[in-house]
């Protein structure tokens, strides 16, 4: 096992929620830093599937919440809701991230206290608990842990997170949502330096760089911004 039972238990405890197949949770609760040493697996790829199924039961959620808003509206919701800021701060009042997995080299650099930590473990949660129990199981659990975040009303999401602000601009004038590819990942697996692409209908707007793939993107966004005013400009 890589993480002692009273962990995993205790993980359970905080989640209110009992695995029928505990490796999942193991794997969520791994960091890629220890996986490299472990020759075992990391949270990446529940990660992965994480996100995606936050994303639906939050818009299925305000979908149902806001039945007159407008699509803009309900975006901006999701956006605030699924922020990284917001994700590791209910990491963070959870504790899981003080349950992960790291390698020596991670713990050795602080790794435990990068708010990125907290955030993709709390995303690899939700993937394994939606492989466990589907989404009958994640569902409620989602709804539960960001309930403050969705009774506060979520407020629009600030105008200046570039991710949202770019995405608003394609919409309104292309009709299309931007796309977002990693080009180059450099460094140890404990301190990665991620490159990102942002596309819109195919074309590079802009690239940037950060220590998560998250981080990356919204520089990715900011310069594609810059880069689309700069041509606004000279219409």
């Amino acid at each position: 096992m890589t993480h002692p039972a009273d962990t995993i238990a205790r993980a359970e405890a905080i989640l209110g929620y009992v695995f029928e197949d505990r490796s999942l949770l193991e794997r969520a609760l791994t960091h890629s830093s220890y996986a490299g040493e472990h020759r075992t697996q990391s949270y990446e790829r529940l990660e992965f599937l994480g996100d995606s199924v936050l994303g639906f039961v939050i818009a299925e959620e305000l979908f149902r919440r806001f039945p007159e808003a407008p699509e803009g509206e309900l975006t901006k919701r999701k956006i605030a809701a699924v922020s990284g800021e917001n994700l590791s701060a209910v990491s963070e009042a959870l504790g899981l991230y003080g349950l992960v997995a790291l390698g020596k080299g991670e713990r050795a650099s602080g790794g435990r206290s990068r708010k990125s930590l907290a955030e993709n473990v709390l995303e690899a949660v939700f993937g394994a608990v939606y492989l466990d129990g589907g989404i009958a199981a994640a569902r409620p659990l989602i709804l539960r842990v960001l309930a403050d975040a969705l009774d506060a009303g979520l407020v629009a999401a600030p105008a200046e997170d570039p991710k949202s602000v770019l995405q608003e601009h394609t919409q309104a004038t292309l009709g299309m949502l931007p796309t977002y590819r990693v080009t180059d990942a450099e460094g140890e697996p404990h301190d990665r330096v991620f490159t990102v692409e942002v596309l819109v209908a195919g074309q590079s707007l802009g690239h940037g760089t950060g220590r998560s793939k998250k981080e990356a993107e919204k520089a990715a966004a900011a310069g594609a911004i810059e880069a689309l005013e700069l041509r606004l400009d000279k219409r």
